[in-house]
């Protein structure tokens, strides 16, 4: 890993932990620490494994979330769900910890933590199989872009979508937040939007694309969507 991407991995750890601990108003939140440390673990290996593996990959991925070559409704997608990911780890530190309005079982908490373990597993199966998985909406001719319909791609079009939604889904549970649950559903729904957006960029843009959405009929729950 580069000095630069390790001080980005670094500067976004300590963003996340700010965002957490400044509204929850206190350090004693051991929740919090234990899905800190998941992230860290979680993150930095899947970073070395790119490193490793794929540093392409990687240079993409460390890329600032907003590009210029990615689509316009994209920029202000990512935008948008910037501030809301941000605003979301927010409530869930006043709900839990400030305010103290939830209060949720142990069991829960346990849960939350594993399904965020397997949403990094789905994750890092998805760049082991897919080089172009690129944090923004557009086609990387220069890096010779192509279909990917191999491994987690052969079972849904987005696997990374389908971890992404288990790592969401634990966060509000193991951080022990019902508001943050509440409002779950809505970030999904923007994630949901935001593959709209980017199927109709890879069907105009990518050769082959079409043909692999009749073989593979299913986005990201197999069998349902």
């Amino acid at each position: 890993m580069s000095p630069g991407n390790a001080i980005a991995a670094i500067f976004w750890i300590a963003l996340i932990g700010v965002l957490l601990f400044v509204p929850a108003g206190t350090l004693d939140w051991p929740q919090a620490w234990f899905f800190l440390g998941e992230f860290i673990v979680g993150g930095f290996a899947v970073t070395l494994w790119l490193a490793r593996h794929d540093p392409g990959l990687l240079r993409e991925r460390m890329r600032a979330p907003i590009q210029k070559e990615q689509t316009p409704r994209d920029r202000l997608f990512m935008g948008f769900i910037l501030l809301a990911w941000y605003g979301w780890l927010v409530l869930m530190a006043l709900d839990a910890r400030r305010w103290q309005l939830s209060h949720m079982p142990l069991a829960l908490a346990v849960i939350g933590a594993i399904l965020i373990a397997i949403g990094f597993v789905v994750v890092w199966l998805t760049f082991r199989e897919n080089s172009f998985a690129a944090p923004v909406i557009k086609i990387q001719e220069q890096r010779g872009q192509r279909v990917i319909d191999t491994g987690p791609y052969s079972v849904v079009r987005h696997p990374m979508y389908a971890g992404g939604a288990l790592y969401m889904l634990g966060m509000p549970l193991l951080l022990g937040s019902w508001l943050g649950l509440i409002v779950l559903p809505l970030l999904l729904a923007a994630l949901t939007l935001r593959i709209f957006i980017e199927e109709d960029a890879l069907r105009i843009g990518l050769r082959g694309y079409d043909e692999y959405t009749r073989r593979v009929r299913h986005r990201v729950i197999p069998g349902v969507w």
